[in-house]
């Protein structure tokens, strides 16, 4: 069953234009081209961004939050009690009063003592101030690394200034040493996202809310997860089907406005409420620019109406990644709707 899947998984005309195999794909004449194999290499490389992380956040951000005045916020930890921490955890951290009653009686202490416990319990599972600030550091450090890297690989290609060049040659396009490196390291910096999704602070809808609007809920924390497996799969697929010249430009596009967030965020973390609006304004306009007007008349266009001068028989992967494009793309105008909100009450209510 596995041989057949993958038969048909790889099926070429999934992949590529008619008339063309993977046979065509071997390296030759100079020509270097990318092989779904390298992408097992994303895993290692996710685990050494971990590294990196666990070091920068330690040595970098924690001495950076004190030089702003963040103190590290000691929690006291609640008596270790089975019974309470069982109920904590399998039925409500938020017990009414009545089961506060009964879990006083069962643990023969008072019903003040109880109330004291979940509070403390639930203030354990707040992150910390400093804790988000590491996490807003790392991600601001990651982004804004890839913007700089991704301009300096990008500046000097035709198809940064003329999107028609992305399909030039098609598919028999060489693999760049840059190209290799940008793709290696975005995948393996979302496979790190998605390992540390679990003890990561659960952040807010578009990553802003956490500055002006409403705790999480279960539908931001999923837009998360759906964003980050769409970036997996977007890029892994692009590799695949050799889509590099509009994958790299698919990624700087995306990383351009997000360290703007992160820096606002820490900012705020900091309470320094100038600079963190200042950099959330740069932000807001960052982001329509670049995923508002740049992704879909830009980007979109060259993916959905450029490949039809180049072949009269779309693929099946011409469907598939411009629905994954498409999912990210109403992702965006989901998360710009909460900016727009955040900007309305930013300007009309102070």
């Amino acid at each position: 069953i596995l041989k057949t899947l993958n038969s048909w998984f790889w099926w070429e005309n999934i992949w590529m234009p008619i008339n063309c195999t993977w046979a065509d794909f071997v390296d030759r004449e100079g020509l270097v081209f990318p092989k779904p194999h390298q992408l097992y290499a994303t895993i290692p490389y996710a685990f050494v961004l971990l590294i990196i992380r666990f070091f920068s956040e330690r040595y970098v951000a924690i001495p950076l939050a004190k030089a702003l005045g963040i103190k590290n916020a000691r929690r006291v930890k609640p008596q270790p009690n089975p019974v309470l921490e069982s109920y904590f955890r399998e039925c409500s951290r938020h017990p009414s009063q009545s089961e506060i009653q009964g879990l006083a009686k069962k643990c023969n202490c008072t019903v003040h003592l109880v109330e004291k416990w979940f509070r403390r319990r639930r203030n354990l599972e707040i992150p910390t101030v400093l804790r988000k600030f590491q996490e807003a550091f790392w991600r601001f450090s990651f982004y804004l690394t890839s913007s700089i890297v991704g301009f300096i690989f990008l500046y000097d290609k035709p198809w940064f200034y003329d999107i028609w060049q992305t399909w030039v040659g098609y598919p028999f396009q060489t693999l760049l040493p840059s190209q290799y490196w940008y793709y290696m390291a975005e995948i393996g910096f979302y496979w790190s996202l998605l390992f540390t999704l679990g003890i990561d602070n659960k952040r807010k809808a578009s990553g802003c809310a956490c500055l002006y609007l409403k705790p999480p809920c279960a539908f931001d924390f999923m837009a998360h997860v759906v964003h980050h497996l769409a970036a997996i799969g977007l890029m892994s697929g692009s590799w695949c089907g050799n889509y590099l010249r509009l994958g790299t430009l698919v990624i700087f596009v995306h990383d351009t406005a997000d360290f703007w967030l992160e820096a606002a965020k820490m900012f705020n973390y900091a309470h320094w409420e100038k600079t963190c609006n200042v950099l959330f304004i740069i932000f807001s306009i960052a982001f329509f620019i670049t995923r508002i007007i740049l992704f879909p008349f830009w980007i979109l266009r060259a993916t959905l109406y450029q490949p039809t001068y180049y072949s009269t028989t779309p693929v099946i992967a011409y469907f598939l990644f411009n629905g994954m494009l498409l999912v990210l793309q109403g992702l965006h105008l989901y998360w710009g709707y909460l900016i727009f909100k955040i900007l309305k009450r930013f300007v009309f209510l102070k």
